[in-house]
């Protein structure tokens, strides 16, 4: 039951409308990163929501963007507002739209001072806004559904914050069967051989806001099929040292560590304001290594993904 009660029909429909609508601020309909399908947008300081529709979930909430409200699980890595600020709202508007209150999974650490936020936004908005929190730290194994399971890392920052890698467990063809016909593989099952086997994958990591340490602490970090890491400086109007002490990862971390990463892919977020478009590309397709150029993406400001860089 939301707020006016019952959402009607039409009321739903006209609150669909203005979500689609181009005036909404923008999250890029991306292309497939290693088979895996996402909805994003990340400036640092502004905003990061990064989605990931086929499971219905997002890592962090920004300020709730276009899309998000469609997202009935929230991963919270930390509570700065440019990760956060948007959780009263999101549960709000799902709440308004008739949809199932969405489920919270935040760090420990954050439990009290969050269930403390939306107890002020009830009293302050005379609504119930229903949520659900889930606290949740470094070795837990939460439960995504059937063959999915997530799975928090600690992630250095600033303040405390937390990573999420997604496994999964998949039905593979076996190696000795790759390359049969479809007849043979159907003859072999109906004789009962076991064609598949399990095999067990990081599907995506996500580092939130973090240091160049995630990546040599986290074995999920470096070996997820698509690695979602930030990078927020990338010159040396902000050097490497400066970006560590501000909790934050520096392109020429990345470059002075290219051999650690053994992801199939890896899409670069959070940049800084300062950067525009161009310097972000012209820098990327400058200093990349050749390990690195093939298997790298970035995050514009508009939602767009730049890159490979081959």
């Amino acid at each position: 039951m939301g707020r006016f009660g019952k959402v009607s029909r039409t009321l739903a429909s006209i609150l669909k409308r203005i979500l689609r609508s181009p005036k909404s601020r923008y999250v890029g309909r991306m292309p497939r990163l290693a088979d895996i399908d996402l909805e994003a947008t990340s400036i640092g300081g502004i905003e990061t929501c990064i989605q990931l529709p086929p499971l219905d979930l997002a890592f962090d909430i920004g300020r709730c963007p276009r899309g998000a409200e469609n997202r009935s699980r929230i991963f919270l890595t930390h509570t700065h507002m440019d990760h956060a600020s948007g959780l009263a709202y999101h549960a709000s508007l799902r709440d308004l739209l008739g949809r199932p209150p969405p489920t919270y999974f935040v760090p420990r650490d954050n439990l009290a001072d969050l269930e403390l936020l939306l107890a002020t936004y009830r009293r302050l908005d005379r609504s119930d806004i229903p949520c659900v929190f889930v606290a949740c730290g470094p070795g837990d194994q939460l439960v995504l559904g059937k063959n999915r399971t997530v799975h928090p890392f600690r992630s250095p920052h600033r303040i405390f914050c937390q990573g999420y890698a997604v496994h999964a467990r998949k039905k593979k063809l076996r190696s000795e069967f790759v390359g049969l016909p479809d007849q043979e593989l159907r003859r072999l099952r109906m004789e009962g051989v076991e064609i598949q086997e399990e095999r067990h994958e990081i599907e995506v990591a996500f580092s939130g806001d973090a240091t160049i340490d995630v990546v040599e602490l986290h074995a999920d970090v470096r070996q997820a099929k698509l690695l979602i890491l930030e990078c927020t400086f990338i010159d040396m109007d902000m050097n490497p040292g400066s970006a560590r002490a501000r909790g934050h990862v520096h392109l020429h971390d990345i470059i002075e560590r290219a051999d650690l990463f053994e992801n199939q892919h890896i899409l670069l977020t959070h940049f800084s304001m300062r950067y525009g478009e161009g310097k972000i590309v012209d820098t990327l397709r400058r200093l990349l290594p050749k390990n690195l150029r093939g298997r790298l993406s970035a995050l514009l400001a508009d939602g767009r993904v730049v890159g490979p860089f081959d």
